[in-house]
């Protein structure tokens, strides 16, 4: 038989437990708009799921950090938390960052479970939301056909996350828009400005509109904005906020990590925990 690790583990919780705390991870940003934004959709996930609680941390500038979020819940005897980036791509502070800050939370709070779910994107609710904010803009999916639409993100050094955008942009064009163009406000090029201007040049295309593949305001979503005006864009969608696609989403990625997700700094490899009515079962290993 092999013996059990020396260290302490996570512990099962009781068939009775609480569901996971569902923590809500956001950059943050100097932007008071953005912190605004990521708790109007945090209360978006309340409402319909009163017996999940919904917390909400930062990875900068805003507060509570990460850490303190999970101090905060540990000290107050939470067991089980799943962690949902909200990001749309998984870029560096998806696979970095927000791993480095759970694993010593982890440390920390050795009897807190910790599970991180998958970031947000690339997802069909996404283009869902990202189609709302346009017909919100004045569009009607009759224009469909005869609109360019720029793809505006924040951008990313990572060449895989630019990657992601461009496949996004491509599958979109699918749905029945004349043409989809990637563009990104930072870290990678084209900008919103020179691909509106290309669309605008496109045979077939009558009016560009620009939509803002970010969720919450700030300084790249308002070069996103000066960008598009910039080009003379005629339709500026809104950032994706508190989208219900979104809301509908985060709930997806935790309910996928509390079914199958393997704890943060698990004391061994490959253990899982699995959860059956919320109640969480350690799956050791043969």
């Amino acid at each position: 038989m092999r013996p059990y690790p020396s260290r302490p583990v996570p512990v099962p919780l009781p068939a009775d437990a609480a569901p996971p705390v569902l923590l809500v991870i956001a950059h943050g940003s100097r932007d008071p708009r953005h912190a605004a934004t990521v708790r109007a959709l945090t209360r978006r996930l309340r409402a319909p799921h009163p017996r999940v609680r919904v917390e909400t941390a930062f990875l900068d500038f805003d507060a509570p950090s990460v850490p303190e979020a999970l101090d905060r819940l540990a000290g107050r005897g939470v067991r089980d938390v799943v962690a949902v980036p909200l990001l749309l791509t998984r870029a560096f502070h998806a696979t970095s960052d927000i791993p480095a800050v759970l694993r010593e939370a982890a440390h920390r709070h050795p009897r807190l479970r910790i599970r991180q779910a998958g970031v947000l994107g690339p997802a069909p609710l996404l283009t869902e939301a990202l189609e709302r904010r346009l017909y919100e803009a004045g569009l009607t999916p009759g224009d469909k056909g005869s609109t360019g639409v720029v793809l505006a993100s924040a951008g990313s050094s990572d060449p895989a996350a630019i990657a992601v955008i461009a496949d996004i942009a491509r599958e979109w064009r699918h749905t029945g828009w004349c043409a989809v163009r990637p563009a990104f406000a930072s870290a990678s090029l084209p900008r919103t400005e020179d691909v509106v201007r290309e669309l605008r040049a496109e045979p077939g295309v009558r009016r560009v509109a620009v939509a803002p593949y970010v969720i919450a305001p700030g300084r790249l979503p308002d070069r996103i904005a000066d960008g598009a005006r910039a080009g003379g864009a005629e339709v500026r969608g809104e950032v994706l906020g508190a989208a219900p696609e979104l809301a509908r989403l985060l709930v997806r990625r935790y309910e996928a990590a509390v079914a199958d997700g393997e704890p943060v700094g698990a004391r061994w490899a490959g253990a899982r925990w699995r959860t059956a009515r919320w109640a969480g079962t350690l799956a050791r290993p043969a």
